[in-house]
């Protein structure tokens, strides 16, 4: 009996990306599969930002692919794409720093998050579906966030800031969704959250992430990539990374990152 196939979502084929002669990346090789959580770890200067940065079309390869596969539909090319023509594809992306209106209530900022409000006059004039307004609430629950929903974002916890914005990408329904350090600046406590958080979210999205949190990475991580020096240097569970010699080898000799 032949293995089953692996349910891809993401397929990056030899990427390298040079800047001034400089090879952030060097034949950088993943796949992705659905509904899981993919952590890619490594020291700074590692490459990862770099190649979320490709995934999402903010910076241009100088070789290779990244091919996503939706649900349904027909694979897609993303090198060669716009930012706005893979956000458009189901694919949101959140930076290290959080990104939200702090002058408006929890409620509006997912109110103008949602498909089709392209703006605040647009979220003010035309009335919100009931099936809208599901999305926002159940969104804010999985963040944990239905009690702050009157108050302003500019009030939040930082912890809870990082997640009232995951919850703002998961409120447009992605399929895939790139997270870089989601848990930069949390407290052990809010970390936990947001693992919580993530174990929910995958079972209906893909999860890519750039992190540096051991802890955090151990409890919300199914598959692990490590790079160095714009390379793959291991892959597999986090139990295999963690006892990988070569990893201890590069951690070690960075004086204990992890």
């Amino acid at each position: 009996m032949k293995p089953a196939e692996k349910d891809i979502a993401l397929k990056i084929s030899s990427i390298s990306a040079s800047f001034d002669g400089f090879y952030a990346l060097t034949d950088v090789s993943v796949e992705v599969e659905r509904n899981t959580s993919r952590f890619f770890i490594g020291p700074n200067g590692a490459g990862k930002t770099t190649l979320l940065d490709i995934i999402c079309a903010k910076t241009k390869p100088s070789a290779g692919t990244v091919a996503f596969f939706p649900k349904s539909g027909p694979m897609a090319r993303l090198t060669g794409m716009k930012e706005r023509q893979i956000a458009s594809m189901g694919i949101g992306r959140k930076f290290q720093v959080p990104s939200v209106f702090a002058s408006l209530t929890v409620f509006d900022n997912m109110l103008l998050s949602l498909k089709g409000h392209k703006g605040i006059w647009d979220s003010i004039f035309r009335p919100l579906s009931a099936h809208d307004e599901e999305k926002i609430e159940a969104g804010l629950e999985r963040a944990d966030l239905s009690d702050k929903k009157g108050s302003s974002a500019g009030s939040l916890a930082h912890g809870q800031k990082q997640r009232l914005e995951i919850a703002m990408l998961l409120v447009q329904e992605p399929e895939l969704i790139l997270l870089d350090e989601p848990t930069a600046g949390m407290g052990k406590r809010e970390t936990e959250e947001t693992g919580e958080m993530l174990a929910q979210i995958k079972k209906s999205c893909t999860v890519i992430a750039v992190e540096h949190d051991m802890d955090f990475i151990k409890q919300a991580a199914d598959m692990v990539t490590v790079l160095h020096e714009g390379k793959v240097l291991v892959e597999g569970s986090v139990l295999e990374v963690l006892a990988d010699k070569a990893v201890q080898a590069v951690y070690l000799g960075r004086g204990g990152d992890y």
